[in-house]
């Protein structure tokens, strides 16, 4: 996907307008200012950021569009991705998780440039975070899918959707995490990268409890 289909993409998926697209213009902008200060993302994707990372992340809120009302919580946000793009593209309120302080102060000086009301940081581990009833959970290059959701279990509910970008790696996770966790999963293409793939799934719960 060119930078030319990435911007394609998003304004025929999501109907951009102008002001929305100010926001994403913008928070680019912040993003490649702040990669003078720390490595946000890396130095090979800077010329390839609208495919590479804004699309990558926008492609999961049509994978979640089943999901009801309620709060989006993303793991592991890091530079606002896909927290930040999230928040400028849809409605929902979204917390985002994050735990190194450099970090924490980028995300959070972005919502207030950027005015995005909706947006908040829990500076700290996911483990950590208060218990909550989710409607979406995201994480992209967060953690392996088992240790993923462990963490995360408690800030869920059968019903939350979580999509969670994997990468090459997709299939042999979900292997892995089945052994211990059960729900229904699938694996969806990315429209970025023809190799990688993302895994969708609800009702997510412990085989450990089940048996217990």
């Amino acid at each position: 996907m060119t930078e030319d289909e990435a911007r394609q993409w998003l304004q025929e998926r999501f109907d951009v307008s102008r002001g929305t697209w100010d926001r994403l213009e913008g928070y680019v902008a912040i993003l490649l200012a702040e990669m003078e200060r720390q490595n946000l993302i890396a130095e090979s994707t800077r010329p390839h950021i609208w495919a590479r990372h804004i699309v990558d992340s926008a492609q999961l809120i049509p994978l979640a569009s089943a999901a009801g009302e309620g709060q989006w919580i993303d793991l592991g946000s890091g530079a606002g991705l896909p927290g930040i793009v999230v928040a400028i593209l849809t409605d929902r309120p979204i917390q985002m998780v994050e735990s190194r302080r450099k970090r924490i102060d980028f995300l959070n000086g972005v919502i207030d440039e950027l005015g995005l009301a909706g947006a908040s940081v829990f500076g700290g581990r996911v483990e950590t975070v208060p218990a909550a009833k989710a409607a979406i959970i995201s994480a992209r290059a967060y953690a392996p899918l088992p240790r993923l959701l462990d963490s995360a279990i408690h800030l869920s509910t059968e019903k939350t959707i979580w999509v969670l970008p994997k990468g090459r790696n997709a299939q042999n996770e979900l292997e892995v995490a089945t052994r211990t966790w059960q729900g229904t999963f699938h694996v969806e293409h990315s429209v970025t990268d023809a190799d990688s793939a993302i895994i969708v799934a609800q009702a997510v719960r412990s085989r450990r409890k089940v048996r217990g």
